[in-house]
């Protein structure tokens, strides 16, 4: 791909796109909101499949665990929305990180996006949200590496620049993929998290006015978001990151992020980046409009299901 070709590919698209989702769902509660609005954003986005991403927390005792119970989170949300049409196009992914840089990691969902990006047209890229460690689309990327031509990756992962480390969870799961991605020149898009898209968080007394009785799925995120955030704050004030959403977000036509082009950092095994000014470009989001997207995000998701 020529750098002409690479910036027109970092614009944002305007029209239908195709999408696919890889999510760590049962990490924590904002992959449920990102997946319920990309669902909802069918006036632009064309949901083609979702994988579930491997994690390891308090929550999981292995990645492969981590990976099954998003797997199995993924269909409840898409129950709790009706959306059975979508369960045929739910794919396992990972059981493990990458070992190293050479190797990836075999799984449907990786061998999923690669039958997918091969069969794009060359002019209609397949967009890749991604809001988890990119495990799935790294091995992808290493099982096929023509498809860094067929796609573009949006991923929620690393801090700012400013930051003062790149120690972000789905960054430091596997900085051995997050390398991969940077390193292959495929089109990318970063959110970082902290500095960044920290700024979309909602409260307690937001969700119990806006989304509480709506419909099943709301009641839900309101309950799981205030049963997360009690675990971290007890029954103090609080407000919880949806970051997820802004993934999601910055594929739509409102006003809703800001970005623009920076080169290519280098993730380092320290949990730092690195930069140098002759790498390829990538498109960089530094501002959230948290306002308009919150307002978006509430309309769609409040719809009946």
């Amino acid at each position: 791909m020529t750098q002409e070709q690479l910036l027109k590919r970092l614009q944002k698209p305007t029209g239908m796109v195709d999408v696919i989702l890889d999510t760590d769902t049962f990490n924590e509660i904002d992959d449920q909101y990102a997946l319920a609005y990309l669902i909802k954003s069918s006036e632009k986005l064309n949901l083609k499949a979702i994988y579930a991403a491997p994690f390891f927390n308090d929550k999981a005792t292995n990645p492969k665990d981590g990976m099954e119970k998003s797997y199995q989170e993924i269909l409840h949300v898409l129950d709790l929305m009706d959306e059975h049409r979508y369960d045929s196009v739910v794919y396992k992914g990972s059981e493990t990180y990458l070992s190293d840089e050479q190797h990836p990691v075999i799984s449907p969902a990786a061998k999923d996006l690669v039958a997918r990006a091969m069969a794009q047209p060359d002019d209609k890229p397949l967009y890749v949200v991604a809001i988890a460690a990119i495990t799935n689309i790294a091995s992808a990327l290493l099982l096929e590496p023509k498809i860094a031509d067929k796609i573009v990756i949006v991923w929620l992962g690393g801090h700012s620049y400013e930051w003062h480390d790149s120690y972000e969870f789905n960054m430091f799961q596997d900085v051995a993929a997050a390398r991969v991605v940077f390193d292959s020149k495929v089109p990318v898009v970063q959110l970082p998290c902290m500095g960044v898209v920290s700024h979309f968080t909602i409260t307690g007394p937001e969700l119990e006015y806006w989304f509480r009785g709506k419909n099943k799925l709301c009641d839900y995120l309101v309950d799981v978001t205030t049963k997360e955030a009690k675990h971290y704050h007890g029954d103090d004030f609080w407000s919880r990151v949806i970051w997820d959403v802004t993934a999601v977000a910055w594929l739509l036509d409102g006003n809703f992020l800001l970005d623009r082009l920076e080169h290519a950092p280098i993730p380092q095994y320290d949990h730092h980046y690195s930069f140098d000014p002759t790498r390829h470009f990538i498109r960089y989001v530094y501002g959230v409009h948290r306002d308009n997207l919150m307002k978006d995000l509430y309309l769609k998701l409040t719809q009946d299901t």
